[in-house]
């Protein structure tokens, strides 16, 4: 049984993620309208990432739902981890639609497939281009607020798409005014190299929480709390020294584990205080997290913080 908190975050997820899917669908089905109509070689790009938009939010339904679901006896550290796979599995299908947008618009090139019906295409483009934007930026917003990394790749993706939209939007109404039809299939190519870089900054993200990266904005924090319980102007509990900090996350869920020094004279139950002192005090910077302290006595015989003691070394 999940938590007050966490059972509220994982209805928001699940809602915007399956709001995410119905528009996706919706939007779908818009663009390959305007494709069958035009023929445009831009606007099947478009209607292709759209694909991957809704393949993408079904894994991400998945994904948060497994990562939502509380460690067990095979996966002790939970499932968090899924979320980096779902990114991972949406920056890979976007990588494959832009090669095949790539080769569409060689294509069209060669058999020089004519344009028809440019102007209701545009329209429907425009409307997928507001629709995509506005529900990509609120799947951002909802992913930084409740830490998921599936909603924010999502969302990233959707507003990826709208930029898509507003160059085949362009594209079509450069083709309107100059009757160039190259205009297509170039604008085709650009978006499939704009695509490649999101792709690949999908799929570095993953990578990166897939093969525990440390972050560095965690690290900072992290040293920041631990280097405040050293030192003449300790706060309380004081340490003498800490070392053997190690940090990971499976998603959204933070691992952190590190070794203390304390007096040597302290007993079992002292140091345990401390320990769960400080070990607390992270837990609840990070948010969803698990800090493990190993307390080692002090072998220093100039320590500041043993001869401040008051217990016997």
């Amino acid at each position: 049984m999940l938590p007050a908190t966490q059972r509220v975050t994982y209805r928001q997820e699940k809602r915007a993620i399956l709001l995410s899917a119905a528009v996706g669908i919706l939007l779908l089905l818009i663009k390959f309208t305007a494709y069958a109509l035009t023929g445009s070689s831009a606007i099947f790009s478009d209607a292709l990432e759209q694909i991957v938009n809704v393949m993408a939010s079904g894994f991400a339904l998945y994904a948060i739902i497994l990562a939502h679901a509380p460690a067990d006896e095979k996966h002790p550290y939970g499932h968090g981890k899924v979320e980096f796979l779902s990114a991972g599995f949406e920056g890979g299908l976007i990588l494959l639609a832009s090669i095949v947008i790539f080769f569409k618009a060689i294509e069209q090139i060669i058999n020089k497939t004519p344009l028809t019906q440019l102007d209701f295409g545009a329209a429907l483009i425009a409307l997928a281009m507001i629709v995509n934007g506005a529900v990509g930026m609120f799947l951002i917003r909802r992913g930084k607020t409740t830490g998921s990394l599936v909603l924010e790749a999502d969302g990233w993706h959707l507003l990826s798409d709208a930029v898509t939209s507003l160059v085949v939007l362009g594209a079509l109404i450069l083709i309107h005014f100059t009757q160039w039809r190259y205009v297509d299939p170039i604008s085709a190519m650009g978006i499939a190299i704009y695509i490649v870089f999101v792709a690949r900054k999908l799929l570095k993200r993953s990578t990166a929480g897939l093969m525990d990266e440390q972050d560095i904005e965690d690290a900072r924090a992290i040293s920041a709390i631990l280097d405040s319980h050293i030192g003449q102007h300790a706060k309380s509990p004081a340490i003498c020294s800490y070392h053997k900090l190690r940090h990971r996350h499976s998603g959204r869920y933070h691992w952190v584990d590190f070794h203390i020094m304390v007096p040597a004279g302290l007993s079992i139950d002292e140091g345990h205080r401390i320990a769960s002192a400080i070990e607390f005090e992270i837990e609840t910077l990070l948010g969803e997290g698990n800090a493990t302290a190993h307390i080692e006595p002090c072998v220093d015989p100039q320590c500041g913080g043993c001869l401040k003691s008051e217990s016997p070394r």
